[in-house]
């Protein structure tokens, strides 16, 4: 299924009403379509604005809030990359067109083979999808010029603050609930880390260790 150009109108019209508005992100989103990465029941609801759910009992979030992620990371063509969440791998995707390589882990071994089979389709060669624990990062391969969370955590955890780069930017869902989490940009300084809270938002919960299929 792929976009016609009035479903891909209104979808670009969508995020830019929702507050995305940097050009780059815009055109990644506009070249990713999301219909790749919904499978099944759901699948004639791709280009709406609104979160899905994948296997393992997760979700594809909405395409605004990926934006909106998306656009506060503001990722360079240099850039390194670290996503914790792959899901339905259409976020690490979104990346892919803005970074020089993306990391992208998940707890379920499922969804990084289903991930990686619609990378391989789209040809996308930059993305490295791995089956961990993303709640410890990725130390192998840090430090990180951007690092994106999926998953909401009760605070940024340490690990991953401690794998961002001087300089750097990770955004990520913070709060205890379901209820009340905020989406929250992080900014490494010299001197320790600059906090910004960006807007409400829901995510699954960050969870420790693997997951049973």
């Amino acid at each position: 299924m792929t976009m016609n150009p009035e479903a891909q109108m209104q979808f670009l019209y969508t995020l830019r009403s929702k507050g995305v508005t940097d050009g780059r992100t815009l055109q990644a989103m506009e070249k990713i379509d999301r219909g790749g990465f919904v499978k099944g029941l759901f699948a004639t609801r791709a280009y709406e604005d609104m979160p899905l759910p994948i296997a393992c009992g997760q979700t594809i979030s909405q395409p605004s809030v990926v934006g909106l992620m998306t656009q506060a990371l503001n990722v360079q063509p240099r850039d390194k990359v670290l996503e914790v969440g792959t899901g339905s791998g259409y976020q690490a995707a979104i990346l892919s067109q803005l970074a020089r390589r993306v990391y992208t882990v998940d707890r379920y071994l499922r969804l990084v083979r289903e991930a990686q089979l619609v990378f391989d389709s789209l040809g996308i060669v930059n993305i490295t999808a791995m089956a961990i624990d993303g709640s410890y990062g990725l130390p192998d391969q840090a430090p990180f010029d951007r690092i994106l969370v999926t998953a909401a955590a009760e605070d940024p955890p340490g690990p991953l603050l401690a794998q961002l780069k001087t300089g750097g930017i990770m955004v990520l869902p913070v709060g205890q609930s379901d209820a009340v989490q905020s989406l929250i940009k992080v900014t490494r300084t010299e001197t320790g880390f600059d906090y910004e809270e960006l807007r409400s938002v829901r995510f699954v919960p960050l969870v420790e260790g693997m997951g049973q299929e």
